[in-house]
């Protein structure tokens, strides 16, 4: 059975749930769009879900923010499909949905209330995209990525064990 995430934004408003089998939070993205979305240690988080599992309460307080990409892979300004929802009344930063993988929704780990697993290693991604104050707090065993690493969410969880049936 997937592990139940329960989340929420901090004035309440916005409540959620939604299964996963991918619960660890082991993965720190650094680019701009989540350091400056969501990410106040210039990182964020991402936890993947089941969603069609996601139930949400207060629907009507969830703002969306598709964030306009330009970087060197890609210099022509381009807006992602990524669908980042957030609460309108404080601000908080819940999920990210992307209609190319439908299956999933990426709740951030810093909205999520349950309490998560403990990674016994992690990984950093968009390093090259870090800001100059970050200092990556890297510890023996992590992965560094300046982009993306090929390992999915999934891949990562399933072969250290740690995929939730």
């Amino acid at each position: 059975m997937p592990m139940l995430l329960k989340g929420s934004c901090s004035c309440g408003a916005v409540s959620f749930e939604v299964q996963s089998h991918t619960p660890v939070p082991y993965q720190f993205c650094y680019c701009s769009i989540c350091r400056k979305q969501q990410g106040g240690g210039g990182y964020t988080i991402n936890l993947a879900g089941i969603s069609d599992t996601l139930k949400i309460v207060g629907e009507r307080h969830l703002g969306l923010y598709r964030a306009t990409v330009c970087d060197e892979e890609r210099p022509t300004p381009e807006v992602s499909t990524g669908e980042r929802r957030f609460c309108r009344e404080c601000g908080s930063a819940l999920w990210l949905y992307d209609p190319t993988w439908p299956e999933l929704v990426h709740p951030f780990a810093s909205a999520i209330d349950s309490e998560l697993p403990t990674a016994p290693h992690r990984v950093h991604l968009m390093l090259k995209y870090k800001a100059s104050w970050v200092d990556p707090d890297i510890r023996p065993g992590d992965k560094t990525f300046d982009l993306y690493p090929h390992e999915s969410i999934a891949g990562w969880h399933r072969r250290n064990g740690l995929w939730v049936e």
